[in-house]
């Protein structure tokens, strides 16, 4: 019988459950970033489980932070200046001519 963590399951429904939100979130675009920043957490947790069976869960768990705060801090200059240029952050309103 296969031992499973319950890092790996709370990791992989969060992954899961992050893709689902992703996908039926049309209306707002701050929803869909949170949604995004769900999945790099459920990441970030699967990441630990994986590297500390190797003993790397140091160098690569830096890697994981330092580039979910680079993708934290593009989606917020993204959001600022769609809500500049359009007064709000519904989806529905964004067009390609506009951009």
């Amino acid at each position: 019988m296969v031992k499973v963590s319950y890092l790996y399951v709370v990791g992989t429904i969060g992954v899961l459950f992050s893709v689902l939100t992703l996908s039926l979130q049309y209306k707002h675009l701050l929803s869909a970033l949170l949604s995004l920043e769900a999945m790099t957490l459920s990441l970030f947790v699967l990441l630990v489980c994986i590297s500390s069976g190797f003993n790397f869960e140091g160098p690569m768990c830096l890697i994981l932070i330092t580039m979910g705060a680079c993708e934290a801090s593009l989606g917020l200059a993204i959001l600022v200046s769609l809500i500049r240029t359009h007064g709000n952050d519904y989806v529905y309103s964004f067009n390609a001519q506009k951009c």
